[in-house]
């Protein structure tokens, strides 16, 4: 059998690499595409989907138990089996639907991670094909423990598989998938213990943000164990042993019947065997230019979460680059720039934190002359009517012209109000601008007139 050539093989059937592929096959171009994993990408399958699913139950709870004894006078119970084929609902169909849709398009499926052999052949499946360009979109992978009984621990995909509860959890890393799962859990009943190397979690976010989402964490029954790092991993009789230093060189332990690794996720880059392609990387992922080309193959494109860009990894930043590479490769080359407008990022605990924009330390080293505007505001009345503990934001503007440089918030809705501050920002509005609007009362949006 010949080598077969392709005009574009793309490696990654998520939301970037789907995108490309599809672009491309539309415009008449002969396309491959290719995956380890089952098709359609981390965010439908295995992460932001299923996981806002889980989240939605979670919702329930904390809400009847705000309201307890102020209307509600008997707790809900939980099917987590239940919970589990429901969730199912939205995951079950996207590998074929999305193979499918794949097909339709005329595009070549490959089920391996292929493998460069130079910087325009591939090997995958056993077979070598030749292909003018190539778009790498394998997204991030869960980060591994390189510590004794790393074996024994178990990553956020298995997380939502489970198909029972344990009576006790640990989670190694208080990122922002390590605090939403240590939420759920802690929220169905189980007991969860959450380790990080920080003194404190979502160490990205801001610090005053965070100190109210520890403290609600803590008031639901999470305990956590700050400034260490875990050493080692045991199986005892029923339990998993976690071993852990303290920065001070003291060793702690802890144990539970599971235990998961949350502590990050690192480019999917291991098995392509770059090197062979002349394909530059990062500890962040592949190189590229700002017209998300790498920088040393230039028939090697980038886009998603694997690409060391500008972009946050999030699937929408997903979306927008995947935009970028098809213009690129279709207006027949080099034409088009990725830009980042402000990119919102939101932690699905309940409370939600969120963030848009710049920080205190990054105004200030802009050189921006700003002002920040600071407050808990568990009173007002949108907090306040369902008996919610925790709200707050912090708004940095500047001074001058009074435009939003960054916007902090937590509480129930701030994954939806952040978005308002995204608007703003995108549309270049004043603080000023903000307040001349009407909003809808009571609502959380018209809430953000009394934070500028």
């Amino acid at each position: 059998m010949g080598i077969e050539e392709f005009d574009v093989f793309v490696i990654g059937t998520g939301t970037a690499g789907k995108g490309v592929a599809k672009d491309c096959a539309e415009a008449g171009w002969k396309v491959a595409i290719a995956d380890n994993r089952e098709y359609g990408g981390t965010c439908p399958n295995r992460g932001c989907d299923p996981k806002k699913v889980l989240v939605g139950i979670t919702e329930i709870i904390e809400r009847s138990q705000n309201m307890l004894g102020l209307g509600i006078s008997k707790m809900p119970e939980v099917n987590w089996q239940d919970l589990q084929k429901f969730k199912y609902k939205f995951t079950g169909a996207i590998p074929a639907a999305t193979e499918k849709d794949l097909a339709t398009l005329g595009i070549k499926m490959y089920h391996q991670s292929p493998k460069f052999l130079d910087e325009n052949t591939l090997s995958v499946e056993g077979k070598t094909v030749k292909t003018k360009k190539i778009v790498i979109a394998t997204g991030n992978k869960p980060m591994p423990l390189k510590i004794p009984g790393a074996e024994l621990m178990l990553n956020s995909d298995d997380f939502l598989e489970l198909e029972k509860l344990p009576e006790s959890m640990i989670f190694i890393g208080a990122g922002y998938i390590g605090m939403e799962f240590a939420h759920i859990a802690a929220r169905l009943g189980v007991e969860v213990t959450v380790i990080d190397t920080e003194p404190r979690p979502l160490s990205n976010f801001d610090e005053d943000m965070v100190a109210h989402l520890t403290e609600a964490s803590e008031a639901i029954g999470i305990k956590f164990i700050f400034n260490a790092k875990a050493s080692k991993i045991e199986k005892l009789r029923k339990y998993l042993r976690v071993t852990a230093e303290t920065k001070n060189g003291e060793e702690i332990s802890a144990k539970a019947e599971l235990i998961f690794n949350t502590a990050g996720r690192v480019p999917s880059i291991d098995e392509l065997e770059l090197e062979k392609g002349n394909v530059a990387f990062t500890n962040k992922g592949i190189s590229v230019n700002e017209h998300l080309q790498n920088t040393t193959n230039p028939s090697v494109y980038a886009c998603g979460d694997v690409s060391d860009s500008e972009g946050l990894p999030l699937t929408p930043l997903s979306s927008q680059e995947s935009r970028v590479v098809s213009a690129n490769l279709l207006g027949k080359y080099n034409k088009t720039e990725a830009h980042y407008p402000p990119q919102p990022s939101v932690v699905f605990t309940l409370p939600n934190v969120a963030s848009v924009g710049l920080s205190e330390q990054q105004a200030k080293e802009r050189g921006f002359d700003y002002v920040v505007k600071h407050k808990s505001v568990p009173s007002w009345f949108n907090s306040k009517r369902i008996a919610n503990q925790h709200y707050a934001f912090k708004v940095i503007k500047d001074k001058e012209t009074e435009k939003v440089l960054g916007a902090h918030l937590v509480g129930p809705d701030a994954g939806e109000m952040i978005n308002m501050f995204v608007m703003a920002m995108c549309g270049g509005l004043s603080c000023h601008d903000l307040k001349a609007m009407i909003f809808a009362y009571p609502t959380w949006s018209n809430d953000i007139k009394g934070m500028t």
